[in-house]
Parts: C-alpha cells; sequence; structure tokens
C-alpha cells in the first residue's frame, strides 16, 4: 500500500502551514497508525482504526483534518470524545497545528464549563469544535449548534463513549449531521458495538489495525500482587517506597480517590486526586501540575485510563481493579507511551476473582484455565506485607530486613 511507504511527514505533501507547525512539534517520523490512516483520511476515505494507546492516534486523526480544514475555505470538523481531560489534550494538538495566528476559529465543548463562553465560541462560526457528546447534544436542543456544513467527523476512544452510555446521544448527533460527510473512527478495541455503529453511520470505511489491541504493550512489566483488601494500602505504601518517578494510582470512587490522596499526603507523599466530581478548573489545575511534575502522585478513577498523554508516568498501580475488563489496557496504557519503558503492578484480594478472571480472558482468551497473570508479567502473592514506619519527606522510612530508601520529590527525579 502507499501508506507505508511514508517515511517522513514531508511525504504526506501537506500544505506548507502544517509542515511547519509539524517541523516545530518536532513531528519527522510518522508511527505505524499515522503513516497508514494520514494518507487515506487525505484521500477522502472513511476510517475504523485501531491501535495500542501511546501509539500517536491523536496525530493520525489531527493532522488530515487541519489539513482539510487549511485547503478548504468552508465546511468545518467535529471531534467527539468521552471525556473532558482527553478533548482539552486534543484541542491542544489541534491548536499547535494550527498555529498561532490561524485565521481557523475553534470551541470546545464540554460538561462543567460555564455555557455563556461557549455560546461566544459559537457564535463566532468556528470551523473546529472539539466536544463531548453530553453537551454537544445540549447546544444541538437549544439551537445554538448547527452541523449542516461539518463534513469531517472523528469519534476519538469510541469504545469509551458506548461505554459511558453516550450511545444513544450519539445517535441523535448523527442525525444533525450531513449524510454526505467523512467519517474516522479510532478506538484502542473494537468490540461488536463499534462495527454496528459504522455499519450504520460509515460509507465503506477503510480498516486500519496496528498491533493487537486486547494485549498490554510489551515494553510494559507487570507485577501481581495477591492481597487481603485490608492490607492494600500498607502494601502501596511500600510500593511507593520502592519505586521512584511518577506514579498514577488507580481507584474504584471518587470518594476512595480524594481520601488516598488525603491519606498519601499525611504518610508524605505529594499527591492529588483526579475525578469526575471536581470542577473542571481543579481538573486542569491538578493535570497542569502533575505534568510540571510538581507532586509525583496521582490518584484517579477510570476517568483518567484513556486518553491522559503524560510522558513522565514510570507506574501504573491498579489499587482497585477496573469495572471493565478492557479498561485495564487502557490503565496500562497510562505508561510506557511513546516506545518508552514503564511498569504497572495489580492488587488482586479474595473479592477480585470475578474481575480479574474477566481481564485474564480478555488478554488471554485461549488460556485453558483463568489462572494465569497478565501477559509479560509475575505474580506475586504476599500474605504479609512488608511492615514500615511513617515518615516525612527528610526522612528514610524502616522496613523489616531490607533497607529502603524514600523517593519522593517535587521534581519525582
Amino acid at each position: 500500500m502507499k501508506e507505508l511507504n511514508m517515511k517522513n511527514f514531508e511525504d504526506f505533501g501537506l500544505s506548507p502551514a502544517l509542515a511547519q507547525a509539524l517541523a516545530h512539534m518536532k513531528y519527522t517520523i510518522p508511527t505505524p497508525i499515522q503513516a497508514q490512516a494520514i494518507p487515506l483520511a487525505l484521500a477522502g476515505h472513511d476510517i475504523m482504526g485501531t491501535a495500542q494507546t501511546g501509539t500517536g492516534k491523536t496525530a493520525a486523526f489531527a493532522i488530515p483534518l487541519i489539513e482539510k480544514l487549511l485547503s478548504n475555505p468552508t465546511g468545518s470538523a467535529l471531534v467527539l470524545t468521552p471525556t473532558r481531560e482527553l478533548g482539552k489534550q486534543i484541542m491542544d494538538i489541534m491548536h499547535q497545528l494550527l498555529g498561532p495566528k490561524s485565521p481557523i476559529k475553534t470551541a470546545f465543548i464540554i460538561g462543567g464549563e460555564p455555557m455563556g463562553k461557549q455560546l461566544s465560541q459559537l457564535q463566532a462560526r468556528p470551523r473546529l469544535i472539539v466536544g463531548t457528546p453530553g453537551r454537544i447534544n445540549d447546544h444541538l436542543e437549544r439551537g445554538s449548534m448547527m452541523l449542516r456544513e461539518t463534513h469531517f467527523l472523528v469519534l476519538d476512544e469510541t469504545d469509551r463513549m458506548l461505554d459511558m452510555g453516550f450511545t444513544i446521544q450519539l445517535e441523535k448527533i448523527f442525525k444533525f449531521l450531513p449524510a454526505e460527510r467523512q467519517t474516522l473512527m479510532f478506538s484502542a478495541t473494537l468490540p461488536k458495538n463499534i462495527l454496528k455503529l459504522s455499519e450504520k453511520y460509515m460509507n465503506n470505511p477503510q480498516r486500519i489495525a496496528v498491533g493487537e489491541t486486547n494485549v498490554v504493550a510489551q515494553n510494559i512489566k507487570q507485577d501481581v500482587i495477591r492481597i487481603e483488601q485490608d492490607q492494600k494500602y500498607k502494601e502501596l505504601m511500600q510500593q511507593l517506597y520502592d519505586r521512584s518517578g511518577s506514579v498514577i494510582v488507580f481507584v474504584k470512587t471518587k470518594f476512595g480517590a480524594d481520601r488516598m490522596a488525603t491519606n498519601l499526603r499525611r504518610d508524605g507523599f505529594t499527591s492529588e486526586a483526579l475525578h469526575g466530581d471536581l470542577r473542571q478548573t481543579k481538573r486542569d489545575k491538578v493535570m497542569q501540575n502533575f505534568r510540571k511534575q510538581n507532586f509525583r502522585i496521582l490518584i484517579a478513577t477510570d476517568i483518567a485510563a484513556r486518553g491522559l498523554d503524560v510522558p513522565h508516568i514510570e507506574h501504573v498501580v491498579n489499587y482497585d481493579l477496573p469495572q471493565v475488563a478492557e479498561d485495564f489496557i487502557h490503565r496500562m496504557g497510562r505508561t510506557a507511551r511513546a516506545g518508552a519503558q514503564g511498569s504497572a503492578i495489580s492488587f488482586v484480594s479474595q473479592q477480585d476473582g470475578r474481575k480479574w478472571h474477566a481481564i485474564e480472558r480478555l488478554l488471554n482468551p485461549d488460556a485453558p484455565s483463568a489462572s494465569h497473570p497478565p501477559r509479560n508479567g509475575g505474580d506475586k502473592s504476599r500474605k504479609k506485607p512488608a511492615r514500615f514506619a511513617r515518615t516525612d519527606k527528610n526522612s528514610k522510612p524502616q522496613s523489616s530486613g531490607k533497607k529502603r530508601f524514600y523517593r519522593d520529590n517535587k521534581k519525582a527525579a
């Protein structure tokens, strides 16, 4: 195929303004998903693309989208995303690709932000809209948004949007779009409900799959600890002592995220929580500080399982297993971004039996039994996690039989 010969972004024949923006962003060699998707999208094909998280899916649709807007004086584009955080990352990339002096107006339409601000953006007749399905529908029902001229549609993390119950809202949005349009659908997994959606709303889509989707990246070292529920926090503390660098810890509930962040700060760690009950300004501030490495440990619900691109995350901890097995893969994708090395650890208690079985079957559906740890990983059973003393930022913890150094500082070196 022609796209496989694309060795660098210059081969795509992009407009000078976009080529200059890519050079400024230091985009030189396309990833496999970009090398396959961009030429097909530029040629006007509908695309169904799947690839492991962290492989560059955002640029795979953002580059042809911006090229279409730059090369056509009319028409607009809509990008739908499941979460505000992912939407913000997409919009940031779009603005970088457009450049600081672009005449193309944009609108960021998500829940949790003032409606008045969004109305002002929409009244300016934006040609690029990035948003979440719920708030997009709010504006469509108000009549404050028109999609008659929207001939380029992107659905990012489609599987997550369907998992979150956005199917009906997506169906409503499709009714406002013109029949003649180009649709790009990207996802990390490809369940049957996505195939049904593509059959209904896409025109002979080109199928692109880079690597296996129901696997954890090979460059992630995985460990599993069988542990009692009431011993998890002590074991988490020990793991944090043993590991250096930035960490994301996944928990089940919003309350649990807040409580754990508070407890870790009490015990000498720099930590903040991220979940859906936080105001958008607070969520933005937390992520900004985490990206700047102003704190080391992010405690998050599955709102952060997809899309968050923070290159310096070295470790993922599954303190609580996810409710949906597929989210295990997406959680793992928060580390080892763009080919880097990463590690992950999963706490599995007796109450987690069904969830762990579902994860094992997802990762290895051909396995004869459900007692296998994840690929590339090890299974460690600890009935009695190592003991340690509470510490502050300037002290070293004491443990039984092994010297452990506390590695928590502002820059998580």
